[in-house]
């Protein structure tokens, strides 16, 4: 051993010892919220697999920062924070395996994080069943190894309001200030928006109680995740106020639109449900979803009774707006927008959880506990039969875009080329080419330029089913591919 070594080994050991036993329990204790994180981590790798084409909104966030891919158009409501996320690795590999691989181990690590965030707030036992509780839905699962911004806004969330019940109960722990800044960050970064509506509580906690650190730590961390998307709001939208009215005209106009019948719809595995029609779910996939809010508010009489009524009722609150927007405002529905609200009841309702199977004088209720652990089994089966389902699905229907592309490849169709019309942002990205639309919410470019570019690379239009060509494109030579036709430019048809 030489004398670095020995003196470093010196000097961890006698930290160790000024440490004393309590370090030591502490560090115990956090293994439970490790191996929750670590089994998270696991379960993606398995149910969701890594060779998983990537999605609609998944090619927009990834397509701003690959080499391999055009950037496809990145419409007002979307904001930087995934594409930076999954830059260092989509920045020089167009694996979206490795992809998938390295977003389920940094969102396992991002759990793990998050939860001890929470240590001192709840017993051991209560962040381990809240972890495992999110980690478990079908829609932790399925999102986690994706390049989407709803679980880091989960994430964000979590580590912004346990480290503001932290700092509140003790105002000597700076680590938790800078946490505060951290979480809010993350979440801003990732939707400006949700950001705001989770953190209104803590703003409103904050001023009333007179934490003025915490209230200033709540607009830095907010204001540095939001100032690339503000940015942005000036230089190519016209400003804030102007693109925030443009996301919300492509969100079909925030206002009073009930949507909790949608996203009772939504949780048979339907990743976007616009418009969202047709038959409800078994009963058996929405039971947990209606149990949940019964649990939350048995959580908070418990809380009241054992007199520490605010860590269990801000996170409910944060819930509360963090879900309001996607349940009261827009028009349409996608499991994974309460994705932070779950994350902020997580906590609350395994405390009830633990409540029902256990007295105050900490034994054992059986029947009770059979009964909670047999419906907790149940719904561990229906969240992995849904996840195994989602994932079949949304695999066809990717291999679909692929088998398009191949075929647009056999037309003449190659790079550098463009695709317009029906899916053109998923079909041109796995044809390598650039995506145009003259109308709707993805509405990038015009008709002059589009004739204007097929007469140097290749164009193609797709007609969905049923619908009727563009004007530019119907003398355009027809091929039929699978339920779609693709004309494409004459001066580039092979068919």
């Amino acid at each position: 051993m030489t004398q670095g070594s020995g003196a470093l080994l010196v000097g961890a050991r006698r930290r160790e010892q000024a440490a004393g036993p309590g370090a030591a329990r502490r560090m115990r204790g956090t293994r439970p919220l490790a191996v929750v994180a670590a089994v998270f981590t696991l379960a993606q790798l398995v149910l969701v697999r890594p060779a998983l084409g990537l999605g609609w909104d998944e090619i927009v966030y990834v397509s701003q920062v690959t080499s391999h891919h055009p950037a496809a158009f990145f419409s007002a409501p979307r904001s930087r924070g995934v594409s930076l996320l999954v830059a260092p690795v989509a920045s020089w590999s167009d694996s979206t395996a490795l992809l998938r691989v390295y977003l389920a181990v940094l969102s396992g690590l991002a759990l793990h994080l998050a939860l001890r965030c929470w240590r001192g707030l709840f017993p051991i036992r209560v962040l381990v069943t809240g972890g495992a509780f999110f980690a478990s839905l079908w829609i932790t699962l399925f999102y986690g190894p994706q390049a989407m911004p709803n679980y880091w806004v989960a994430v964000g969330a979590l580590i912004t309001v346990g480290c503001f019940l932290r700092y509140r109960a003790d105002r000597g722990a700076r680590g938790a200030l800078w946490g505060i800044v951290a979480g809010a960050a993350l979440m801003a970064w990732m939707r400006p928006t949700d950001a705001v509506y989770v953190t209104i509580p803590l703003f409103a906690v904050a001023l009333v109680s007179a934490h003025w650190r915490s209230l200033l730590a709540l607009i830095t961390g907010v204001a540095a995740g939001a100032v690339p998307w503000v940015i942005e709001a000036y230089a190519w939208h016209g400003g804030l106020s102007e693109r925030l009215a443009e996301a919300s005209r492509i969100q079909g106009g925030l206002g009073w639109h009930i949507a909790v019948d949608d996203q009772l719809r939504s949780l048979g595995g339907r990743a976007l449900c616009r418009p969202c029609t047709g038959e409800m779910p078994h009963p058996v996939i929405t039971l947990w979803w209606l149990v949940l809010p019964l649990l939350a508010v048995l959580g908070l009489v418990v809380a009241v009774r054992s007199r520490r009524t605010l860590p269990t009722l801000v996170p409910l609150a944060c819930a509360t707006t963090a879900a309001l927007p996607y349940l009261f405002m827009i028009e349409y529905a996608a499991p994974r927008f309460l994705q932070p609200a779950y994350a902020l009841l997580a906590v609350p309702v395994a405390d009830a959880l633990w409540h029902l199977v256990r007295t105050p004088r900490g034994t054992w209720r059986p029947v009770v506990t059979a009964v909670v652990a047999l419906g907790l089994a149940g719904h561990l089966a229906v969240q992995l039969t849904v996840v195994v389902f989602t994932v079949d699905r949304n695999t066809d229907s990717r291999r679909d875009w692929a088998r398009t592309a191949s075929r647009l490849h056999d037309l003449g169709v190659r790079p550098p080329c463009l695709i317009t019309g029906y899916e053109a942002i998923p079909i041109g990205y796995y044809t390598g080419c650039s995506s145009g639309a003259t109308a709707g919410h993805n509405e990038n470019t015009t008709v002059d330029e589009i004739l204007r570019t097929a007469d140097h690379i290749p164009v193609a239009h797709l007609t969905g089913p049923g619908a009727v060509p563009p004007g530019y494109a119907r003398p355009w030579p027809a091929h039929p591919i699978s339920d779609l036709t693709a004309r494409v430019a004459p001066r580039w048809s092979r068919g």
